[in-house]
């Protein structure tokens, strides 16, 4: 049986008993806001209309180790004026030991972006209630569901499994 360390955590290369899902780093990757109208825009009344895009990109930092990278751009605009627009990328380092490659994939689609998330929506609302605009809160995905739109997709498209990239960088 494998020791804890001394905030009682067992070091996931120590993981010899058994499949691991872990977390290893969660960061801010990238941060913009943008009101280019602004302070004329605080005086317009018109309905804003908001526009969301959501994307995710895994990368695979070595054999055990994922990044993913959830990214949300959050425009809104007033008529034909930009309001603002919001753009995070939070991202996170995942060790995925002792999985079957369709789990690791499973879980870089589905777990790894719910793990992000609520990174996501507090620091859009931060950036949009920051920048003198009434708080925005993002509804919860369901990263299921996208994920099986997804692998539907990349099925018919003959793609390879999000754990199936090449090792990045030096790792």
């Amino acid at each position: 049986m494998s020791e804890e360390n001394t905030n009682g955590v067992v070091p996931a290369d120590e993981s010899a008993n058994g499949p691991a899902f872990t977390i290893e780093k969660i960061y801010v990757k990238d941060v913009s806001f943008e009101s280019p109208n602004s302070p004329v825009i605080f005086n317009e009344n018109v309905q804003p209309d908001l526009q969301l895009n959501l994307n995710q990109k895994v990368q695979r930092l070595s054999e055990t180790a994922f990044e993913v990278v959830l990214g949300v751009t959050l425009t809104c605009k007033a008529g034909d004026k930009t309001a603002y627009v919001a753009e995070v990328e939070q991202a996170g380092v995942f060790g995925l030991i002792g999985l079957e490659p369709q789990a690791i994939d499973v879980l870089l689609g589905t777990q790894c972006p719910n793990i992000l998330f609520p990174y996501v929506r507090s620091m859009v609302s931060d950036l949009i209630q920051a920048g003198g605009f009434p708080p925005f809160y993002l509804q919860p995905i369901n990263f299921e569901g996208l994920y099986a739109e997804t692998l539907r997709q990349r099925q018919q498209q003959g793609e390879a499994s999000l754990a199936d990239s090449e090792p990045a960088g030096n790792a």
